[in-house]
């Protein structure tokens, strides 16, 4: 969403809606009137809104970033914990990084807090903009230190799964979770994974690769 209309009592008051809604300052905004609006007889009788056709001038991802970051700002705000939210665009991501005291209470356990903010940050952005914009919400570098620690876990499991030739089975994962085992294993020509389950329940199984018996001949050959 790039170019909407507001309809208001006055144009300033159009305005002023508009940048309320796309969480932008009106110099950062391209401004067409297309009605002053009248008040009308005594201000009741014939009174007719203003209204206003507003373009953003920055780029599409680059507003939906700012509005994300309002949007987070706004949920943090209701919750009283003090913070700065900064943001940047990588790959086609919004990524907002929130700076606080409280990470901790931020993250919550195995992330669930933070998740939970970015599903809601991604939802009410996605109302507002009236297309799917992906959004990862962080703090203190919790995504990376996470992707860490779950590769490691997948080697670990790989390499009991490579040994005993049997499946093995995380804990229940949220999509993201599972989405990093997935990758952390799939140039990995001995073993292969699967998402199984239902719901928060979903976990990732991890199989061993059965070799043919040509493919064991040509080994033992």
């Amino acid at each position: 969403m790039s170019t909407i209309e507001i309809e208001d009592k006055s144009v300033e008051d159009a305005v002023a809606a508009a940048c309320k809604q796309l969480q932008l300052p009106r110099e950062q905004l391209e401004i067409e009137i297309l009605s002053k609006g009248s008040s009308g007889i005594f201000g009741i009788v014939g009174a007719k809104k203003a209204k206003i056709r507003v373009t953003s001038k920055i780029l599409p991802l680059e507003a939906a970033a700012q509005q994300a970051k309002g949007i987070l700002l706004e949920i943090l705000r209701h919750i009283n914990l003090p913070s700065v939210v900064e943001y940047e665009i990588e790959n086609q991501h919004v990524v907002l990084n929130i700076i606080s005291n409280g990470s901790g209470l931020l993250i919550g356990k195995r992330g669930k807090t933070l998740n939970a903010l970015q599903f809601l940050v991604s939802k009410i952005l996605t109302r507002e903009v009236g297309e799917s914009v992906s959004v990862i919400v962080d703090t203190e570098n919790y995504r990376i230190k996470r992707q860490e620690s779950l590769t490691e876990l997948a080697q670990q499991l790989c390499e009991k799964v490579r040994k005993s030739q049997r499946p093995l089975t995380t804990g229940p994962m949220n999509s993201q979770d599972r989405r990093i085992i997935h990758l952390a294993l799939q140039e990995d020509q001995e073993v292969r994974t699967k998402s199984k389950g239902e719901g928060n329940l979903r976990r990732v199984v991890i199989y061993p690769v059965r070799r043919s018996k040509k493919a064991q001949n040509k080994t033992n050959e």
